[in-house]
C-alpha cells in the first residue's frame, strides 16, 4: 500500500509536475516504498517525464524496460524516440532495441522514414561491432532485407553480413547456425554444413532422446516442437552422412529416426530405404554393413506411401519380390507396384504397362491397362513407353474413304442421318476402316484414353485394335458422339440395322469409285 510520501508523489505526477513523474517512475521501476515493481507503469510515468524534456527518464527508459514490455504498448513504435535520444547520449546497448522497434516491428517500419531506418542500422552495426550477439545476427538479416540504397549507407557489403553471421553463430545464436547450414547446403559445401549442423543435431537428439524412446508412432506434437527448420536439418544432415565415402550409417538412422517420427515423409522414405538396404529403385546398397531388416524397412515406407510418396509404394514392390525376403508375395508385389503407378511414379508405370502387355493373353482387357500405363509413362518422358506405345496401339490418323464421304454429305443428308454422319466422323478422326466405322459399339469401345476396335463377333475377318486418344479435340468429339449413342442399341437388332443394312444405306447417300465398290463386294461376300 502506498504510503503518504508515495500519494503526494502519485498527486504531483497526475498534476504534470516532470520531476514528480520522473521520480514516480523510479519507483514502480525498481519497486519498494509500498508501490510495486511494474515495468509497463514505470515506463508510462518515465515516458510522460522524458515528453517534458527529463534526460534521467529516457536513459532508464533505454537502461530497464527491454524490448518486450515495449511490445505490449498500444504504439510500441512511438518509444523508439527515447531510445534513440539514449543512443545519442552515449548508452549504446540502446541501439539494440531501437533497430528492433524501427526494423523488425511491423508498425515501426511502416512509420519510419529512410533517415530513422538508416540511423537505426547504424546503431545496430555498433552495438554489433561491441559483441552482442543478438546485434550481430540481427544486422546480417537486416543486411539481407534492405534495399541497395540503404545498405550502401551504412556500408554494408555481402561478406560483411557473412562476417556477422559466422560471429553471431559462433556467439551461439540458434538462428544464425541454421542460415550458415543452410547456406552451405545451397553452395553445395557438405564439410562446410556438417560443420555447422552437427551440433545442433546432437542438441536435438540430447534433448529429445527420451521422448523419442516412449514413441510408437510418429507425433504431431514431436513435429511442432521440433519445427520444420530443425527437421529439414536433420534429414539433410543424415544424407550428409549417407553420401559419405565411409556413410556412418548409424548417425545417420537416428538422424532420420527423429525426423521420421516428427511425420516427416521424405525422412520416413529414407529411413526405410536404409532399413532396406536399397536405393529408390531397390538395387542393393550399402553392401558389407550390415543386413537389412525388412520388417522395420516396411513399416517406415508403409508410413511414407499413405503420406503421399510414390517411391515408398514402389520399393515397397521391390522388396516384397526379392527372393532372399521370406514373405515374398507377388501378389504384393502387384499392389504395390500399382499404388507406385497411380501416384506417377514413371518406373511404376512403365513396369505395369509392361507386364500388362506380356499378359495380354491371360485377359483380353490388359492391353487395354497395358496402353493406360505406357501413355502416363511417356507423358514423363520414358523412352522405352513410347517405343512400345507403337506396337501397343495405333496412333489416330484421318481414313481417306471417310474424308471422301463426309465431303460429299449435304446439311440435309448429315440431319436425316445423324447417326451415320457420326460414325463417318468417328472415321474421320481416328483411322477407322468402313467396316469398323459402321459396326463399333462405341459405348463398349470408349475406354476414355484408347478407343477398343473389336467387331469381330459382326465381321469375322477384322482384328481388335486399339487406337490412341491423343488430343483434347478427339476427347471432346467422342464425348459428344458418345451421347448421341448413349440410349441406343448399337447392335444388329437396333435401328441402324444389320452390317448389309448399314452398309446399302451408305452406299445409297454417297456415290462410290470403283474401288470401293470392290471392297464393298468383298465385305458383302463376308
Amino acid at each position: 500500500m502506498a504510503n503518504r510520501e508515495d500519494l503526494a508523489i502519485i498527486r504531483a505526477a497526475r498534476a504534470g509536475e516532470a520531476a514528480a513523474q520522473l521520480t514516480l517512475g523510479k519507483r514502480y521501476l525498481f519497486g519498494g516504498n509500498g508501490l510495486p515493481q511494474s515495468p509497463g507503469t514505470a515506463y508510462h510515468w518515465l515516458e510522460r517525464a522524458a515528453r517534458q524534456g527529463q534526460a534521467d527518464a529516457w536513459m532508464l527508459i533505454a537502461q530497464h524496460i527491454p524490448y518486450e514490455v515495449v511490445l505490449q504498448l498500444a504504439r510500441p513504435h512511438e518509444a523508439a524516440q527515447w531510445y534513440e535520444r539514449a543512443f545519442d547520449d552515449g548508452f549504446t546497448r540502446a541501439g539494440l532495441v531501437l533497430a528492433r522497434l524501427v526494423l523488425e516491428h511491423p508498425s515501426g517500419t511502416a512509420a519510419a522514414s529512410a533517415e530513422q531506418k538508416a540511423h537505426a542500422l547504424r546503431a545496430l552495426e555498433v552495438v554489433a561491432g561491441e559483441g552482442n550477439a543478438d546485434a550481430q545476427w540481427l544486422l546480417a538479416r537486416q543486411g539481407e532485407r534492405m534495399p541497395a540504397p540503404e545498405a550502401a549507407a551504412v556500408a554494408l557489403k555481402p561478406e560483411q553480413l557473412q562476417q556477422w553471421t559466422q560471429k553471431a553463430a559462433d556467439a551461439g545464436i540458434e538462428q544464425a547456425q541454421h542460415a550458415l547450414a543452410d547456406s552451405a547446403w545451397r553452395q553445395s559445401d557438405a564439410t562446410a554444413f556438417q560443420q555447422r549442423a552437427q551440433p545442433l543435431a546432437d542438441a536435438l537428439l540430447r534433448q529429445h532422446e527420451s521422448g523419442m524412446a516412449q514413441l510408437n508412432a510418429p507425433s504431431e506434437a514431436l513435429a511442432a516442437a521440433l519445427g520444420q527448420q530443425n527437421i529439414l536439418l536433420l534429414r539433410r544432415l543424415a544424407q550428409v552422412h549417407l553420401e559419405d565415402k565411409r556413410p556412418d550409417l548409424p548417425r545417420a538412422q537416428q538422424l532420420l529416426e527423429l525426423a521420421a517420427l516428427a511425420c516427416d515423409r521424405d525422412a520416413q522414405l529414407a529411413l526405410g530405404l536404409l532399413y532396406g538396404r536399397v536405393d529408390e529403385s531397390g538395387a542393393r546398397r550399402f553392401a558389407g554393413q550390415g543386413s537389412a531388416n525388412y520388417k522395420k524397412a516396411i513399416r517406415w515406407l508403409t508410413l511414407a506411401g499413405e503420406q503421399g510418396m510414390a517411391a515408398a509404394w514402389y520399393v515397397l514392390s521391390r522388396i516384397y519380390l526379392k527372393p532372399e525376403f521370406s514373405q515374398r508375395n507377388l501378389a504384393d508385389v502387384q499392389h504395390y507396384l500399382e499404388r507406385a503407378a497411380e501416384m506417377g511414379h514413371v518406373d511404376a508405370q512403365l513396369e505395369c504397362g509392361v507386364g500388362a502387355w506380356r499378359n495380354r493373353r491371360d485377359d483380353p482387357a490388359n492391353d487395354v491397362r497395358a496402353l493406360y500405363w505406357l501413355q502416363k509413362a511417356a507423358t514423363q518422358g520414358a523412352q522405352e513407353a513410347q517405343a512400345l506405345l507403337d506396337k501397343v496401339a495405333d496412333r489416330p490418323q484421318a481414313a481417306a474413304w471417310a474424308v471422301q464421304a463426309r465431303a460429299q454429305m449435304s446439311r440435309e443428308q448429315v440431319n436425316a442421318h445423324p447417326f451415320l454422319a457420326a460414325r463417318i466422323e468417328l472415321a474421320m478422326l481416328f483411322g477407322l476402316t468402313r467396316p469398323e466405322a459402321l459396326l463399333v459399339d462405341l459405348k463398349q469401345a470408349d475406354c476414355g484414353h484408347c478407343l477398343m476396335i473389336d467387331i469381330r463377333s459382326q465381321y469375322a475377318r477384322s482384328k481388335r485394335r486399339l487406337i490412341m486418344v491423343e488430343t483434347g479435340e478427339q476427347r471432346g468429339a467422342l464425348n459428344r458422339i458418345g451421347r448421341l449413342f448413349e440410349d441406343m442399341d448399337c447392335g444388329p437388332s437396333g435401328p441402324e440395322g444389320n452390317y448389309r443394312q448399314r452398309l446399302y444405306r451408305l452406299k445409297t447417300l454417297l456415290p462410290q469409285s470403283q474401288e470401293d465398290e470392290e471392297a464393298e463386294a468383298q465385305d458383302l461376300a463376308a
